[in-house]
């Protein structure tokens, strides 16, 4: 179904709310080895709750242009091309299939996701951010198995399991606020 303009402006705007509030939950970083914990990853996860695989991709390719042209979204406010191929790039670009899971989990009828289904799709992306994350960190460092799981993965998942909750939680709450239903059944490929 083709969407008309306003309803395509309308989700430029909130592709570009969300690729800001990663870029701001980039700064929210707690350094923990090779791979920081970050909130970016919460709203690369709702953005694929709220807005759809289409334009939650849009939001996730939007930020990781930003950094990569060098602007300071990513962790500890750096940038640069260089951090899509560092520890931290299996991450970034985990994003995208991630964004693109949730999304595709989420994908529903009606206005309001239920509360579970929030979870199952932010917890199904998360599993994909690590399943890029851990091996590409294991091949840029030259770690083990065994211990790019312990640096890349382990310390993250109780933060994680927060961030899926407080996530899912919000996204419950405020998508009535944005008519989702609308927007998703004019947005939606054939």
């Amino acid at each position: 179904m083709k969407e008309n303009k306003a309803t395509s402006i309308k989700m430029t705007v909130y592709a570009s709310l969300f690729a800001s509030l990663m870029a701001a939950g980039a700064y929210i970083a707690i350094p923990v080895g090779p791979v920081p914990i970050v909130l970016q990853n919460m709203f690369v996860l709702m953005a694929g709750l709220l807005l759809g695989t289409r334009w939650g991709a849009a939001a996730v390719l939007l930020y990781l242009f930003m950094g990569a042209c060098g602007l300071p979204v990513f962790a500890g406010g750096t940038g640069g091309i260089g951090r899509l191929f560092g520890p931290t790039g299996g991450y970034l670009l985990g994003y995208i299939p991630a964004v693109l899971t949730a999304g595709f989990i989420a994908k529903i009828p009606g206005n309001r996701l239920p509360f579970y289904k929030n979870i199952l799709a932010m917890t199904a992306g998360s599993l994909v951010v690590y399943a890029a994350g851990v091996p590409w960190l294991k091949f840029v460092t030259g770690m083990g198995w065994t211990k790019a799981a312990a640096a890349g993965m382990i310390p993250f998942l109780p933060g994680d399991l927060l961030k899926i909750f407080a996530g899912s939680y919000i996204i419950h709450r405020i998508s009535p606020m944005f008519n989702m239903s609308s927007l998703k059944s004019s947005t939606q490929e054939s």
